[in-house]
């Protein structure tokens, strides 16, 4: 049974499809996606193209807004848009450490997780799709690993496609794990010179906390336990629009003044609590690297062993000295198992996750250097979550894609930019720009 209700100008519709675990054994197991149709009050009765989000993580649900915020009002004027909640995320089956023990014990739940990278993603849209739009194909706009997404899309299963909008998600076809993190951490720490420059008082702020974190055990209200290793990656807000200015409010109220010295502010540890913890997207972390698992090579833990090859992120060498203290970006490491509740009991599930081998690609050179699906890509010009000399070269092996590359937004563009963003990549795909 669908259900439909009103938000202030549009209509929302819950659509929920039943689909293989594994699309190679259609008649094997199955789980439930859940997807939110919203169409426009004034134009919910009229026969209007349908247009697919996908959204980035992986492991996030789709965007729960409210009315008509942004890129979804721009959509709407002409669109029926669907949200999805991937496999495994939101209403979609989840995946996290209360549903995984259903399946047994590491070994199965890794293999179980293996079904939840952007092939699998794909092959449910097609699924779906037939049931939504009749069998017309969609336009679809993935940000970020939703851009993943469609690029895998575009190379299992272009006829499902009518346009392809990407933003921020032009992956790298053959680029091993290793290869994302040694692009990655020279621009994190560029992002951290920028912020430092920005806001010259959270230098010594964050060399403060690092030093009492160095010194002292320390627990968050939620069990986390607060490393200087998981302080450092809350700079992973440095590649968003306002993540500057997150960062700098949280630092200016760390610490408290009590009868027994100077501590962590409470304040300051509920805040820090909500941006650490992973309850809300366990999945995010646990498949993170094998979004980039596409040979016999094994992502074996990458982010760890290549921040090894950048001795400035260490924390105690930059206390030792004068040098100042650096936030980390985008990557899963094996301590957030340890440090996180949340994770915690998946901590085994992550290791045989790292180890495998049997990875199989993702992406169709030969497929994309033939298409002719009409597609367009944002790339920003410092994106510190995806590189963006990985996607320009990928931009170039994929026939016809137009790019638009822009240092007015940061990653998350299609957020901050909205209306702005989706208005020029239309125009852009529709040769208007």
């Amino acid at each position: 049974m669908t259900l439909s209700y009103r938000q202030p100008g549009v209509v929302l519709t819950d659509r929920r499809f039943t689909v293989p675990l594994d699309h190679d054994h259609p008649g094997g197991e199955t789980i439930e996606l859940y997807a939110r149709e919203v169409v426009a009050s004034d134009k919910a009765h009229q026969d209007l193209p349908w247009l697919l989000y996908l959204q980035g993580g992986p492991g996030f649900g789709a965007d729960r807004s409210v009315g008509r915020p942004g890129w979804l009002g721009r959509a709407l004027k002409e669109y029926r848009v669907l949200l999805l909640d991937q496999r495994g995320t939101g209403h979609s089956t989840p995946a996290n450490r209360q549903t995984l023990p259903l399946r047994g014990g590491p070994a199965e739940q890794a293999d179980y997780l293996t079904h939840f990278r952007a092939d699998s993603i794909v092959r449910d849209c097609e699924a779906i799709r037939a049931q939504v739009t009749g069998g017309a194909p969609w336009t679809v706009l993935g940000q970020s690993f939703g851009g993943f997404c469609l690029t895998t899309y575009l190379s299992l299963a272009p006829e499902g496609l009518a346009t392809a909008v990407i933003t921020g998600g032009l992956p790298s076809l053959d680029a091993h794990a290793d290869d994302v993190y040694r692009a990655a951490f020279p621009r994190v720490e560029r992002k951290v010179t920028a912020h430092y420059a920005r806001y010259p008082q959270d230098a010594e702020r964050a060399r403060r906390i690092a030093d009492h974190l160095l010194t002292h055990d320390a627990v968050l209200p939620n069990g986390y336990r607060l490393t200087v290793e998981a302080f450092q990656s809350l700079g992973i807000v440095l590649g968003t629009g306002d993540g500057t200015h997150r960062l700098h409010y949280l630092l200016e109220n760390a610490f408290v003044r009590t009868p027994q010295g100077f501590t962590l502010s409470d304040a300051f540890q509920e805040q820090a609590q909500g941006m650490l913890s992973y309850a809300r997207h366990p999945l995010y972390a646990l498949i993170h690297e094998s979004i980039y698992g596409q040979d016999a090579r094994p992502t074996a833990w990458s982010a760890e062993r290549v921040r090894a090859e950048f001795p400035q992120f260490d924390a105690a060498k930059a206390l030792a000295g004068d040098e100042p203290l650096l936030f980390t970006g985008e990557s899963i490491h094996p301590w957030m198992f340890d440090c996180d509740p949340a994770l915690r009991p998946l901590r085994e599930t992550a290791d045989q996750l790292a180890a495998r081998t049997d990875w199989t690609p993702l992406y169709d050179p030969a497929r994309l250097a033939a298409n002719d699906v009409p597609v367009v890509a944002a790339v920003y010009h410092d994106d510190m979550y995806v590189d963006s000399a990985h996607s320009l070269r990928t931009a170039r092996t994929i026939r016809g894609l137009r790019t638009w590359v822009t240092d007015e937004f940061e990653h998350d563009g299609v957020r901050t930019g909205g209306q702005r963003v989706l208005d020029r990549l239309l125009a852009l795909v529709r040769n208007e720009a």
